[in-house]
């Protein structure tokens, strides 16, 4: 089944910067966490605070991100997402992150998602309705 991509413009701050002039490795996964955070809102309509109220969390299991060409300060860049699978255990999200500029693609991969009980720390089923609300 397909699921919908959604798309969120960032831009490259000077604390993103590292010693070589362009954004650290590690500040890529910030930006899909902020692009998701942003898009479970606004474009699925239910926001990370809904798990929390449910007693839910999304945690990361497996973070992969394939680097083609770095950022550097200031530039304008779009973070797409897009949950690829969904099940009771849990969902894999791909992205893709590419320079508004130049359309040229700076990264991409996909992080595995586990829900947990936020009470106990462990994993929990995905309920039924997130599965089918997600299925946009």
């Amino acid at each position: 089944m397909p699921y919908a991509t959604f798309e969120t413009e960032l831009r490259v701050r000077p604390d993103d910067i590292d010693m070589f002039q362009h954004v650290h490795n590690s500040k890529y996964f910030d930006y899909v966490l902020a692009a998701r955070y942003d898009q479970m809102e606004r474009c699925y309509g239910m926001a990370m605070e809904k798990f929390m109220e449910r007693g839910f969390g999304w945690v990361v299991r497996t973070a992969h991100v394939d680097y083609k060409r770095a950022l550097t300060m200031g530039d304008y860049f779009i973070v797409q997402t897009g949950i690829e699978t969904i099940n009771d255990k849990g969902c894999r999200v791909a992205f893709t992150l590419t320079n508004k500029a130049t359309k040229k693609i700076c990264c991409d991969g996909y992080f595995d998602y586990v829900m947990i009980d936020m009470a106990t720390g462990r994993g929990a089923k995905v309920p039924d309705d997130v599965i089918a609300h997600y299925q946009v």
